[in-house]
């Protein structure tokens, strides 16, 4: 004769999370709080990269490191709410550019944190312009190795 007991709840769901090998696997967290630690952990990231062009280019310059970092969040927020505009006001400029375009826009919204971040400046346009193009390579690059550094 066969009996079928009930199966707990807390049975079932012990046996999901554990991996083939029997073992437990860690859950990771989701929701809200994986979403603002990887906006914190960009955000620093830009600070990093905006750091990095003040260092090493010309025309770039920065008071102290809190207005790297205060000029990498607020180039976020400008990425975030003003580019997406620009990009839009400019797409007849960026259809005959084939593109080329967006790295004059890049260069503006440069020059727009440099106008709103105390401590942060720029020489001219041409300093805004490699800036941004600086900025945008090591900015990816950084999040591009972090994210792949939070893989399993």
């Amino acid at each position: 004769m066969i009996v079928i007991r009930p199966v707990a709840a807390s049975t079932i769901s012990n046996l999901a999370r554990r991996d083939v090998d029997g073992r437990n696997r860690a859950q990771a967290p989701s929701g809200i709080l994986t979403t603002s630690v990887r906006f914190l952990i960009h955000l620093v990231l830009n600070g990093i990269a905006v750091w990095l062009a003040a260092y090493l280019l010309p025309g770039i310059y920065l008071a102290d490191a809190r207005s790297a970092f205060i000029a990498g969040a607020v180039l976020g927020l400008v990425n975030a709410i003003v580019r997406p505009l620009l990009v839009f006001l400019t797409l007849p400029f960026t259809f005959l550019t084939l593109g080329l375009f967006l790295l004059v826009v890049n260069g503006i919204c440069l020059a727009i944190v440099a106008w709103m971040v105390p401590g942060f400046s720029l020489s001219g346009f041409t300093a805004a312009f490699f800036g941004a193009l600086f900025i945008s390579v090591v900015s990816w690059l950084l999040n591009a190795y972090a994210a792949d550094r939070r893989r399993p």
